[in-house]
């Protein structure tokens, strides 16, 4: 009798935890992601280009302010940098500068969104011109996104963002023509 107790007693403790197992979703993974309002990182990536041995690396720095400010700044193999402020992206390298308006290359917009909308948890966002699917739980996670938006998907075939609780501590992106690229990140 006392085995069927503890058997029954167990069995309803596991299905009492089970719901709060699978309750992680794209609502609560927003939710711990909106609670970072900025942040810093460092990053390396390594980009895999079609007729290229090996990988491409770059490293530098990302930084990030809510609701719009974006930052990377590479810093090897040479120094450049890509700022998003609002509808504005500049690039700058080798003392050049060229500033652009993101609503004026749909495509770009769209990259640019994936990156803002996770981080500042707006699922709404990234649902515009993505399809959206969550695997994991909160101590590790990773997003996929399908572009949706038929010029992103001309360019880009998926992004998945991969973290833990709030951080984002990957990127892959894999491009149309069978490029790719693989973004560590490390929080400052």
């Amino acid at each position: 009798m006392k085995t069927r107790l503890e058997a029954a007693l167990l069995a309803l403790a596991l299905l009492l935890a089970a719901p709060a197992a699978w309750a992680f979703d794209l609502p609560e993974l927003m939710a711990q992601l909106a609670k970072q309002k900025s942040g810093e990182a460092n990053f390396v990536e390594e980009r895999f280009v079609r007729g290229v041995d090996g990988p491409l690396a770059s490293a530098g720095t990302l930084s990030f302010t809510a609701p719009d400010k974006l930052a990377r700044r590479t810093q090897s193999p040479r120094p450049e940098s890509m700022v998003v402020d609002g509808n504005t992206l500049t690039l700058s390298r080798a003392g050049r500068t060229r500033t652009l308006a993101l609503d004026s290359m749909p495509e770009l917009q769209g990259m640019v969104d994936a990156l803002r909308g996770t981080l500042i948890g707006d699922a709404q966002l990234l649902q515009r011109n993505f399809r959206t699917q969550l695997a994991g739980t909160q101590a590790s996670w990773t997003l996929d996104l399908q572009p949706v938006d038929s010029r992103l998907s001309a360019q880009v075939r998926s992004v998945r963002l991969s973290g833990r609780q709030g951080q984002v501590l990957g990127v892959e992106m894999e491009f149309v023509g069978g490029d790719r690229s693989v973004m560590t990140i490390s929080p400052k």
